[in-house]
């Protein structure tokens, strides 16, 4: 009886893991594949059927929007990863006894909504603001340049909305490197570039992973930037699976879609894994 109850422990310990991936997880996964199958109107209502079709039509129709999700995903990421990174190493390294002051700050415009924050940056961005007016003004900018309605102010405003979530995860690594490592490597004479690429990097690889993992998924299923800050040209996929709910009420179509961009990510992330994971950069590090 001891020993069946100590095999059946990690079972039971995982058991509240395992009821909460099923409620909130795969049970809504399965509804939301089975409304992608599904044949009807809202009028009407829906009966389930194998209408796979609906997968074929969303992929020819939106494969531009996909594409253009994963591009404003890769891109915003890596940028965040490039500024998050310098800032989060600072604060572990140098911050002192200010470490909490300096997080505080980083996580502060969170304190203020979503969609505020991104319409607080569509008024930077605007043609005549305070960031374009005084530089078309003297001339550094031709008057008809616009950054709103381009890529560029639709990925500023992911990288912006997700740096703090970059930040984080990376601090808690950087915090609990042992300093004592990166002193060895300077007594044994390695230059600050060194110690960085044998140490600091590798050691902090598993940040830079779920960093990754948290800010790419949040980033290509974003709708608010693009709706906000681009245009009909820049339009994302959750855009469209926004519009196909709301607007048009096109529930299939929606659910494929959602569907879709659900097993890309998961295909993303496990490429990933594989080819950029904590155990590639430290064997490339090594």
């Amino acid at each position: 009886m001891r020993r069946l109850r100590g095999k059946l422990a990690p079972y039971l310990l995982s058991l509240p893991s395992w009821v909460y991936l099923l409620v909130f997880f795969l049970i809504p996964l399965c509804s939301m594949l089975g409304m992608a199958l599904a044949v009807g109107n809202p009028l009407t209502g829906y009966i389930l059927s194998d209408n796979f079709q609906e997968f074929v039509t969303a992929f020819n129709n939106y494969q531009d929007a996909f594409l253009r999700s994963f591009w404003y995903g890769t891109a915003s990421t890596v940028i965040t990863l490039a500024i998050s990174y310098p800032v989060a190493y600072w604060i572990a390294f140098y911050g002192g006894r200010h470490k909490s002051t300096y997080l505080f700050l980083v996580m502060l415009p969170f304190f203020v909504s979503f969609v505020i924050r991104v319409l607080a940056w569509e008024f930077i961005l605007s043609d005549q603001g305070f960031l374009l007016g005084p530089l078309k003004a003297i001339g550094l900018l031709p008057r008809s340049y616009h950054l709103l309605s381009t890529q560029w102010a639709v990925i500023g405003g992911l990288v912006y909305n997700s740096f703090a979530y970059y930040v984080l995860p990376l601090y808690v690594v950087l915090e609990k490197i042992d300093r004592r490592l990166v002193r060895a490597a300077n007594d044994l004479y390695a230059s600050p570039a060194t110690a960085f690429m044998k140490i600091i990097l590798p050691l902090s690889a598993p940040g830079v992973f779920a960093g990754f993992l948290l800010v790419f998924v949040t980033n290509v299923g974003d709708f608010v930037n693009a709706a906000l800050l681009g245009g009909p040209g820049t339009y994302m996929i959750g855009n469209i699976i926004q519009d196909s709910f709301f607007e048009s009420q096109d529930y299939p179509m929606a659910a494929a879609l959602s569907s879709m961009l659900m097993l890309m990510l998961m295909i993303a992330i496990l490429l990933y894994s594989k080819v950029f994971g904590a155990e590639a950069i430290q064997e490339y590090a090594a």
